[in-house]
């Protein structure tokens, strides 16, 4: 029998085999060995060109600054996502349009987003992530230069698209970059998306008293210094280098690439599962976004609420923080595909009773708990994108579910409007309830997530 040397490696603090080719053993099965073989071949950190050096204990540091990042570059999403809410009453008095009119924002911020998300999947196979996510934030720096000097509408309106580009960008490559851990990913999931949340709470407190204020689009000065930080933080914890070299830097082996020269395109659209998780984002981002963006409008023209009721979308956002973080041990508890069900039935309760209960403090509470329950489904079904979808198109698969979602945040947004134009604000309820109703029946169509489209 031939000797195997072993050797220590300390960059790792693990023992490294150096293993001879796989030969099969007495007793397995042909695709036994297949697997075992796989497995022998599988890319390790230390064979990619990059530094992996430190104890098991600093390695653990260099991935909490890593995912720390990411988390501030979702702060960011959601900072940006839910400023147009509060601001939105001012925009059309300043700018003297209605509320069809208005709805252009989310439109333009829409195509940007869709543009984004299909040139996501070349800009990362020639640019790699690194450099991808810092564009990213580049182009949501430069949108919001445009913002902070109040141009007219059209230039505005633009604005809105090149922020929907660098936020794609961003949102598909730290999502496939979180999915692909291989230790409590799903938990990191929820604290990735809890950071989306603190940003949409956050905004809305400082976008409130802006839109109170002469100079209202100094608000987005606030909104470019925390993306300058961002785009800072990228680059100095990345260094413009490629998923595969980041995760390398903490110890983590890397899946082995799909052999084939096939188009990614057609790879990625042959996946039913993919259109199915697809069309179901779109629906609930469009609900969310609606709900965030309309709501405002909404307390203001049917429940008489002042100035101030800009905090209700706050109050909106504040639940999603909360729930994406409060209500992790129930996902495990019960199962994260029951528990969207469970939550979207709480929730069409919830926004029954602030469509059909006149008070605007009990609506402001129920608005509030509809965005707890809903907090969790969007980290659950990138959970789920992770064990369905093959893992070597894992983030170009979560970029064009990104983007479809970004479709929705501009479709219902802008159905509302037109609708609000010629039926009154009011209508806003009973699409939000319609809309819940088919994510319910979308959910049930979504395969489990226990085997993966490899």
């Amino acid at each position: 029998m031939s000797s195997v040397d072993t050797s220590t490696s300390p960059a790792l603090g693990l023992t490294a085999t150096s293993t001879l080719p796989h030969l099969p053993v007495h007793g397995t099965t042909h695709a036994e060995d297949i697997e075992l073989a796989k497995a022998n071949t599988r890319p390790r950190p230390q064979d990619l060109d990059v530094e992996v050096s430190g104890t098991s204990k600093s390695l653990t540091s260099r991935a909490r600054i890593q995912f720390f990042s990411l988390c501030w570059t979702l702060f960011l999403i959601g900072w940006s996502d839910s400023s147009t809410g509060p601001l939105l009453p001012r925009i059309q008095s300043v700018y003297h349009v209605g509320f069809a009119v208005v709805s252009i924002v989310f439109i333009a911020n829409c195509i940007g987003f869709l543009t984004g998300s299909t040139l996501n999947i070349v800009l990362n196979d020639k640019l790699g992530f690194g450099k991808v996510i810092v564009l990213g934030s580049a182009a949501q720096m430069v949108a919001f230069s445009i913002q902070a000097s109040a141009p007219p509408f059209p230039l505005f309106v633009i604005s809105y698209a090149i922020n929907g580009f660098g936020a794609s960008l961003e949102d598909a490559q730290a999502n496939g970059f979180v999915a692909s851990y291989e230790d409590n990913s799903a938990t990191k999931m929820g604290i990735l998306h809890a950071a989306f949340g603190a940003g949409a709470l956050s905004c809305p407190l400082v976008a409130t008293q802006f839109a109170q204020h002469s100079r209202w689009s100094f608000h987005y000065l606030t909104s470019l210094t925390v993306a300058t930080l961002n785009t800072i933080i990228l680059i100095c914890v990345f260094k413009f280098k490629t998923q595969d070299e980041c995760l390398a830097r903490i110890g983590q082996a890397t899946e082995e690439k799909e052999a084939g020269g096939g188009s990614k395109y057609k790879e990625m659209f042959k996946l039913k599962a993919l259109h199915l998780l697809a069309f179901f984002i779109l629906v609930y981002v469009g609900v969310e976004v609606t709900i965030g963006g309309w709501i405002v409008t909404y307390v203001i023209h049917t429940r008489h609420g002042g100035p101030s009721s800009g905090y209700i979308s706050a109050g909106f956002f504040g639940g999603l923080t909360v729930g994406r973080v409060a209500l992790l041990w129930v996902n495990k508890k019960i199962g994260e595909r029951l528990a969207i069900f469970i939550y979207i039935f709480f929730a069409i309760g919830l926004e029954l009773i602030v469509w059909l209960v006149p008070s605007l403090v009990g609506g402001a509470v129920a608005v509030s708990l509809v965005g707890v329950l809903l907090g969790p489904i969007y980290p659950i079904v990138m959970n789920e994108s992770g064990r369905i979808l093959p893992r070597w198109l894992l983030t170009c698969c979560i970029g064009w579910i990104a983007g479809l979602g970004q479709t929705g945040s501009a479709a219902l947004p802008f159905m509302t409007g037109a609708i609000a134009s010629k039926s009154g604000i009011k209508s806003l309820q009973p699409l939000l309830v319609s809309m819940m109703g088919l994510l319910v029946v979308l959910w049930a169509y979504v395969p489990k997530g226990h085997q993966r489209q490899d």
